[in-house]
């Protein structure tokens, strides 16, 4: 694996962690040492990309001009497999506790993680965050919108 594995933030589409190989500390976005024992050279970890939703939020209100054209938008923070958090857009509706992927998609002119559901055994996405649990709890329509039961 190279020392300089490229990544979503130089338009790569792929999912790169640093590790410390004194402490085994795991971070994102490069540095040059590592931010809890400070040994140097940090290592590569290229990232599967598959984890969690532990907290998401729909945008009505976006930063600027190219975001306002795609909202409302939804943001995750994704604890991936490898022990690393990471933020990115997901389909609205998205629940904590859904597992999910990433993929990258350009958005107002840029790369960006967005994390989709995974298949649940029935064949459905999981944007519940309930797994694989029959018509119990929440529930995603044909058109990918996310409905909680109180909204039936």
């Amino acid at each position: 694996m190279s020392a300089d594995l490229d990544d979503w933030t130089v338009g790569a589409p792929r999912l790169v962690a640093q590790r410390c190989g004194a402490c085994a500390a795991r971070w994102l976005f490069r540095r040059n040492f590592c931010p809890q024992c400070g040994c140097q050279p940090p290592q590569p970890l290229a990232l599967t990309g598959v984890g969690i939703v532990h907290a998401a939020t729909v945008v009505h209100r976006a930063p600027d001009d190219e975001f306002r054209a795609i909202a409302p938008y939804a943001l995750v923070l994704v604890e991936l497999d490898e022990a690393v958090r990471v933020m990115g857009h997901a389909p609205l509706g998205a629940a904590i506790g859904a597992r999910v992927e990433v993929t990258f998609v350009e958005i107002a002119g840029r790369l960006l993680p967005y994390f989709c559901p995974i298949p649940t055994a029935t064949g459905r996405s999981d944007l519940s965050g309930q797994g694989d649990q029959g018509d119990q709890g929440d529930q995603v329509d044909p058109g990918g919108a996310w409905t909680s039961p109180s909204s039936k």
